[in-house]
């Protein structure tokens, strides 16, 4: 495996390696546009002069019809003179274009009257010196048509390979552009795909669900730096992770021993079994004894979350929530007499983790129970919207300060008002409903409802298994 570079170098060499084709076709565009401006030259010189020939060819014989004319007429030596220099002017005139046109037809013609008018002095009849003039004022004529007809020609080729040059250029554009894209996208990808991967790790890292791929040897070397923190990061939370449950599981395992002896002490005299007591010592035994129920529960609340943390994987199956609310509302049926508690179940069936959504249950209906008025209602209400399961607990009482939701479903953190049963709370309940919400994918909030004063909304996304 090639082992790229840092990515400074992978950047600015993909941009340079991108730029080498639209180098080349700047420079095809630069040779192209050179061509081009070497045909016009050209092009335009050869018709300006073979214009220019033609002009002078009209000149010559407008001049030698003249002098002959006017020696017909005057036959003096001068007049032959300027008659002789005409026709030689003529002469130079006409082989010029003819060899700027190559029309050897025409060309041959005008040689052949030129001979027949070259004898002008021995031409007695005027008629026949008429006829000689005509037929060369013809032959020019004809030569006129062909310098227009070559000037078109030479035009339509110049088109022709101005429209093939145009082709060539629009050609090389579309190949030299898509080659460069395709360049541009390779050393793009060299460094997406990396990142794509590190998003990858983080999801893992932060949902702590399944193994990390193995590191990757074809990348930049600041994103296989950040690679590797991360595997490191993992190790260590998984040890951090591994420190706190087993923690949580010897503390709570071990306090079990000690606290049933307490329990058994308190037990053997409050029975009175090593002699009767005095009020004194009954009122320190009530106390004992409720400060032995009180860390018999913050043991169970502590089983209870370590085994939650355990719990990584939900199995989501189709739930019966009415089931599940009447068995909730059963195990605090003594707590719930005094209250007048309704109970609203829009779906009967819903699909969630059972033991997740029955711990959402039992936390959010005991919260309400310490913490609402007593003899209000407790409303419990379960309903679909939008392929989201909806659970709402309510209760009437003193609503929680603002500043106090953005910390109230982390552990250990208690609410400053007092509980309706005197007990003290561990600060796990509500991070219970936040770890169970979050593994089924959902969330926990406080929302504002207009019947009641506090109410916790949980919301479970429905997706079949």
């Amino acid at each position: 495996m090639v082992q790229l570079g840092s990515l400074r170098q992978l950047t600015l060499g993909s941009f340079v390696l991108a730029l080498i084709p639209l180098i080349a076709l700047l420079w095809q565009s630069q040779s192209d546009l050179a061509k081009v401006g070497q045909m016009t030259t050209l092009e335009t010189r050869y018709v300006v002069d073979v214009v220019g020939d033609m002009q002078r060819l009209d000149g010559a014989v407008v001049d030698l019809e003249r002098s002959i004319r006017q020696y017909a007429v005057i036959r003096t030596e001068k007049v032959a003179t300027l008659s002789d220099n005409a026709l030689d002017q003529f002469a130079v005139a006409a082989d010029n274009l003819c060899q700027a046109l190559s029309v050897q037809e025409t060309c041959e013609r005008l040689s052949e009257q030129l001979g027949d008018l070259s004898d002008y002095r021995l031409i007695e009849d005027q008629l026949l010196l008429n006829a000689y003039l005509a037929n060369v004022a013809r032959s020019v004529s004809q030569l006129r048509d062909d310098v227009e007809l070559a000037i078109s020609e030479r035009v339509k080729v110049q088109q022709d390979d101005l429209n093939a040059m145009q082709a060539k250029q629009a050609w090389s554009t579309a190949m030299l552009v898509s080659v460069s894209l395709l360049l541009i996208l390779l050393g793009s990808q060299l460094i997406v795909n990396p990142v794509n991967k590190l998003k990858q790790i983080i999801r893992i890292v932060a949902h702590q669900q399944g193994d990390l791929p193995p590191l990757s040897r074809q990348a930049p070397r600041e994103l296989i730096d950040v690679e590797k923190d991360l595997h490191w990061l993992y190790d260590r939370l998984g040890q951090l992770e591994h420190i706190r449950t087993a923690l949580l599981r010897h503390a709570a395992h071990e306090l079990k021993t000690p606290l049933a002896s307490i329990k058994e002490g308190c037990s053997l005299l409050s029975e009175n079994v090593v002699g009767d007591l005095n009020d004194p010592q009954r009122e320190v035994l009530s106390l004992l004894s409720a400060s032995t129920q009180r860390l018999n529960t913050l043991i169970e609340k502590l089983l209870d979350y370590n085994l939650l943390l355990q719990q990584a994987q939900p199995d989501i199956v189709n739930t019966d929530a009415k089931k599940l609310v009447d068995a909730c509302l059963g195990d605090y049926a003594l707590a719930l007499q005094e209250r007048e508690v309704t109970v609203s179940v829009d779906c009967k069936h819903i699909w969630a983790d059972e033991e997740l959504f029955r711990r959402i249950l039992d936390n959010l209906v005991s919260n309400a129970v310490a913490h609402g008025a007593v003899g209000r209602p407790i409303n419990v209400h379960i309903y679909l919207d939008n392929n989201f399961a909806i659970l709402d607990v309510a209760n009437r009482g003193k609503r929680i300060a603002k500043e106090s939701v953005a910390t109230l479903f982390e552990p250990f953190t208690r609410g400053a008002e007092p509980r309706n049963d005197n007990v003290i709370g561990t600060g796990l309940g509500l991070s219970i409903v936040a770890d169970c919400a979050r593994l089924m994918h959902g969330d926990v909030q406080v929302v504002d409802v207009d019947y009641a004063d506090v109410c916790f909304r949980v919301t479970i996304p429905q997706q079949e298994k």
